[in-house]
């Protein structure tokens, strides 16, 4: 998909969306799609919330670093049936033990996705060594 003009990008996002309402795993999926954009560096400023991407300039930019992914994996979700009322938040994580910056997406408080590139985890599995630096609340998509 990624390769493609952005016409035929927004077709594909949204056969994909679509075969999410009917998924065993739709937040596998999401994170297995988003897997296979080819990464770049730094796109946006993970920092300042008022200039991210909406989820079709996002689409229209084809930049996907990590943070843009963890982006589009929330907007890919939230615009689904299936977990549109499920609440979403984007934290910035520092792991100390580990030096390492995330950037996660917490899926009703329970669900992790971004500490652990290749799938999601549990919140209460994530290290003791990390803690949010900020939080964002995403608000609904419609």
């Amino acid at each position: 998909m990624f390769n493609k003009k952005y016409q035929d990008r927004l077709q594909e996002w949204s056969n994909f969306r679509q075969s999410l309402e009917t998924s065993n795993d739709p937040i596998q999926d999401t994170i297995d799609f988003y897997n296979s954009a080819p990464t770049t560096s730094i796109a946006i400023d993970p920092y300042t919330q008022s200039t991210w991407p909406d989820p079709w300039e996002l689409l229209e930019e084809n930049n996907y670093c990590a943070f843009v992914k963890i982006l589009a994996i929330c907007y890919t979700l939230q615009l689904t049936d299936v977990l549109s009322q499920a609440s979403y938040e984007i934290h910035i994580v520092r792991d100390n033990a580990k030096c390492n910056t995330h950037y996660i997406l917490i899926i009703n408080n329970t669900i992790v996705i971004g500490f652990n590139g290749e799938t999601y985890v549990q919140r209460h599995n994530l290290p003791d060594t990390a803690y949010s630096e900020i939080e964002y609340k995403m608000p609904p998509l419609q």
